[in-house]
């Protein structure tokens, strides 16, 4: 068995929705993401941000719904409220060329060849999302960064696993033996 509330975060590309899914539909866990909270719905997505308040108020209602959820993506600075609610936090942290490697596939996934490549119509904004992503483990405080959720996960309430690149049913098998030995559900 896994915690009733689990929060799990990492780099952009590193498998946190893969493994919140894979959570979720082994245990029946409400996924919930952070970009569908932090983002407000746009075409193309990812355009603009919603504000703090309404966010966080949107994100502690979906979970307030729920009796077990699996939260995937980065709340850190907005979303610190809610921080006593987690029973776990998982960190996953992925050599930086296999999640450039992943983001690539995925924006050609999500919007085509043909609008990532030069001259397409998404090509600056794949390109800028690409940089932004990199900048991770080199990046300061401010900005979403290694430091930044290092920085993070050295407060929080909770016990804290981190896992390295393994596949998504070693990490749950991980998240398991864990949970037996902190007894972490409520």
């Amino acid at each position: 068995m896994v915690p009733n509330h689990i929060h799990i975060l990492g780099a952009s590309g590193s498998g946190t929705t893969t493994l919140a899914t894979h959570i979720s539909a082994r245990y029946g866990h409400r996924h919930l993401d952070t970009d569908d909270f932090y983002w407000l719905p746009t075409q193309p997505p990812f355009q603009q941000k919603r504000p703090r308040d309404e966010r966080l108020a949107l994100l502690q209602q979906a979970l307030a719904e729920q009796a077990t959820w699996v939260l995937s993506g980065s709340l850190c600075g907005w979303g610190d409220p809610l921080t006593s609610q987690f029973d776990l936090v998982v960190f996953l942290a992925v050599p930086k060329a296999l999640r450039m490697e992943r983001l690539r596939a995925r924006e050609i996934q999500r919007y085509g060849e043909r609008a990532v490549a030069p001259g397409g119509e998404q090509h600056q904004a794949h390109l800028e999302f690409l940089d932004w992503a990199a900048s991770y483990d080199d990046g300061g405080l401010d900005i979403r960064s290694r430091a930044l959720h290092e920085a993070w996960l050295e407060v929080l309430p909770c016990p804290v696993i981190r896992l390295e690149e393994i596949s998504c049913a070693e990490q749950v098998a991980r998240i398991e033996a864990a949970t037996r030995t902190m007894g972490t559900t409520r």
